[in-house]
């Protein structure tokens, strides 16, 4: 399927395809000629995903993802903000490698945000750095509910941060959150969404391919920017990885088109 002038890109998180698949292929890069194939437009590069010295070659990896027709988004698995409010002193180091792998933005969670708190300095290194910060509601009561999050855009609105938001459509779930309502709440502040959706197995929540769930992630997704770049997270599982891909970049694509 051919993509539409106007209509959000396509984004596949290498996380989708689980880490033992990551692992057994060598690496994040030796999905990039898959993720082309099945006509994404981005990958979403995940620093935990990385062997041991494999940060010292992003800029290889930036060269491999641009020679696959791709661009590239950088998440890490770190909070914002740590205990107390702090803005967390690695934020530097993750901006810099995002900008050595040309990545258009770093994805972090929000983590312990304490309103009221002076975010000159955070400004101020922001702007040293090409890549666009998007803040992301993770799994937890600091990071993953509405008020926090709320706050903090407001501030940074306030401040002309430059940051804005990745929505992560099931995490709501995760800390019992309305994720509808949330998606109306925030919908002006999101550049880029985690689809993904989730249902309950053995008590616990698990991430689900879109075939699988209920289907209410058609109505968060529509309450969304329709120009936000959509990321595939929930698990993408099967023989031919490629196909299976095409799938989800094809019926993603289509929503977006009718958005």
């Amino acid at each position: 399927m051919n993509k539409p002038e106007n209509v959000a890109e396509i984004v596949i998180v290498t996380a989708a395809y689980g880490y033992t698949v990551v692992k057994a292929l060598g690496g994040q890069s030796a999905l990039l000629a898959t993720i082309a194939a099945a006509g994404a437009d981005g990958v979403e590069i995940r620093r935990e995903l990385f062997a041991e010295g494999e940060l010292s070659k992003l800029a290889s990896l930036a060269e491999e993802i641009r020679q696959n027709g791709l661009f590239a988004f950088y998440s890490v698995p770190e909070s914002l903000f740590l205990a107390g409010g702090i803005v967390n002193p690695a934020l530097s180091d993750f901006l810099t490698e995002a900008d050595t792998l040309g990545a258009r933005k770093l994805k972090i969670a929000l983590g312990n945000f304490v309103p009221g708190a002076d975010l000159t300095a955070l400004k101020v290194l922001l702007k040293q750095h090409h890549v666009e910060m998007a803040v992301e509601n993770d799994q937890t009561a600091q990071g993953g509910i509405l008020s926090p999050m709320n706050a903090f855009f407001f501030a940074a609105e306030a401040l002309h941060l430059p940051v804005a938001m990745t929505f992560d459509m099931a995490n709501w779930l995760w800390v019992g959150q309305d994720a509808l309502a949330a998606a109306k709440a925030l919908s002006q502040h999101v550049h880029y969404i985690h689809v993904k959706a989730a249902k309950e197995r053995d008590g616990k929540l698990h991430a689900v391919a879109l075939d699988d769930s209920d289907g209410s992630w058609q109505s968060v997704l529509a309450a969304l920017p329709a120009t936000a770049p959509r990321g595939i997270e929930f698990p993408l599982e099967g023989e031919d990885l490629t196909a299976v891909t095409r799938y989800y970049v094809d019926l993603l694509r289509k929503e977006a088109a009718q958005a």
